[in-house]
C-alpha cells in the first residue's frame, strides 16, 4: 500500500508519463510543468522528513508550485536540457551491462553533444526524449500503484524515480522491454501526429 503522500506522486508519474509519451511535443510546456510539480514536491519531502501532516501537505504544495514554475521558466533552454539528459541516458544505457559506471567526462561529453543536437533537431529530440522519458516515469508510477515495494520506495525520492527503471531493467529484461516498447510506440504516434498537423498547415 502506497503512503498517502506518495500515492499522488505515483498517479502523476503514471498519468503524466503517458501524456508525455504520446503528446510530449504538442504539450511540451505542460509536460515540463508536470515534471516540475513532481520534482518540487519530492525535493520538499526529502528536506522535511517527518513533520506534522498538515505542515507536510502545505510544504509539498508550495514546493510543487515552485518546481512547476521553475520548469516553465526554463522552457527556452528546456530543449537543450532535454537533449543533454537524453545524451546522459544513452551513456548509462550503454554502460548498464558493465560492472563499473561510465566516467564522468564521457557522460558530460554526451550531454553536451545531446544539447547541441537538440538545438539543431528540436522536433525530433523533443519527440524521442518525451516519449522515452514519459514511458520511463509511467513504468515507475504503474509499478508503484500495483504495490511493487521497490517502485514504492523509488517514488518517494527524486533520484529513485529517475534511475529506478534503469536499475530494474538490468535485473529484469521485461521491464526494459515494456519501457522501450511503450517509448517507441510513443515516438511513432508523436511523429505521425506532428507530420499530420504539418501537412494540414501547408494546405
Amino acid at each position: 500500500m502506497l503512503p498517502a503522500l506518495q500515492l499522488p506522486v505515483a498517479i502523476i508519474l503514471l498519468g503524466g508519463g503517458l501524456l508525455a509519451c504520446f503528446l510530449g511535443y504538442r504539450l511540451f510546456r505542460f509536460v515540463l510543468a508536470v515534471y516540475g510539480l513532481v520534482a518540487g514536491a519530492v525535493v520538499t519531502l526529502q528536506f522535511l522528513g517527518s513533520a506534522d501532516p498538515w505542515v507536510l501537505v502545505a510544504a509539498v504544495v508550495v514546493g510543487a508550485v515552485v518546481g512547476g514554475l521553475a520548469f516553465i521558466a526554463v522552457y527556452f533552454i528546456g530543449v537543450a536540457i532535454v537533449g543533454a539528459g537524453l545524451g546522459a541516458l544513452i551513456v548509462n544505457l550503454a554502460w548498464s551491462q558493465r560492472a563499473e559506471d561510465p566516467h564522468v567526462l564521457i557522460v558530460v561529453l554526451f550531454a553536451i553533444v545531446g544539447a547541441f543536437a537538440a538545438l539543431v533537431l528540436q522536433r525530433y529530440v523533443i519527440i524521442v526524449s518525451t516519449a522515452l522519458g514519459g514511458a520511463w516515469t509511467s513504468v515507475v508510477g504503474g509499478l508503484a500503484l500495483t504495490g511493487d515495494p521497490e517502485a514504492i520506495a523509488a517514488v518517494g525520492t527524486l533520484s529513485g524515480w529517475v534511475t529506478y527503471p534503469l536499475d530494474r531493467a538490468t535485473a529484469q529484461r521485461e521491464v526494459l522491454f515494456v519501457w522501450l516498447t511503450v517509448g517507441l510506440v510513443g515516438v511513432v504516434v508523436q511523429l505521425w501526429r506532428t507530420s499530420k498537423a504539418r501537412g494540414k498547415g501547408k494546405k
